[in-house]
């Protein structure tokens, strides 16, 4: 397991993004985990989370020139990874969001920060079944940018109703996915933990039932 792989999970248990039980999900499944970026409320946890994003990046050696934050939780998670990209890895990478509803005074539109031209990154919290990625890639794409990567805190690694992972139909796209963690490393992690046999047993029950 990747050093930030580590750090982040850790994060999400200490800050409660992470948890444990029964949880239904939008698509109607029933999941023993449930992972909320919400969570991640001050300081030490966004900066913390920030720079497992930013050493992922890194790591990946995709070239790009911008980072784009979804609206909503990928703003401030944008926001936060340009940051520690640039204290930790001397990168100075600028930023671009979207807003859900168009401003019609002021400078208008939609978009917020820098030109999305070039190659770009999407920073999210989840991928779940693709649709928000979707529709920021063709945001992006009408801008006139070009979606490198999506990088994202933790991949469900579900199937979606073509039978494939919303990772595996990015990436049939020509988009690279940067995961920081995973649901196979949250499976690892529990193991021995002070979530029980119990959990581990639910979630390799949930990852065989709707895994990719």
């Amino acid at each position: 397991m990747e050093r930030w792989t580590r750090k982040f999970i850790d994060l999400a248990h200490e800050a409660g993004a992470l948890k444990f039980g029964r949880f239904e999900l939008k698509s109607g499944r029933i999941s023993p985990y449930f992972f909320n970026a919400g969570a991640f409320d001050r300081g030490r946890l966004i900066a913390g989370i920030a720079d497992c994003y930013a050493d992922a990046i890194v790591d990946s050696g995709i070239a790009f020139e911008v980072l784009f934050g979804p609206a909503y939780k990928g703003i401030p998670l944008a926001a936060s990874v340009s940051m520690s990209l640039y204290t930790r890895h001397g990168l100075d990478v600028p930023v671009a969001y979207n807003r859900k509803e168009a401003k019609d005074h002021g400078e208008g539109g939609t978009l917020v920060g820098t030109a999305l031209a070039g190659r770009v990154i999407v920073i999210d919290d989840v991928i779940s079944a693709g649709t928000a990625f979707s529709q920021a890639a063709s945001l992006i794409t009408r801008a006139g940018g070009q979606v490198r990567a999506l990088t994202v805190g933790l991949d469900r690694q579900e199937r979606g109703t073509s039978g494939l992972s919303a990772r595996s139909q990015i990436e049939q796209g020509g988009v690279s996915v940067i995961a920081v963690a995973t649901l196979n490393d949250l499976i690892a992690s529990v193991e021995g933990g002070d979530q029980g046999p119990e959990i581990r047993s639910d979630m390799l029950e949930y990852r065989e039932k709707y895994g990719a």
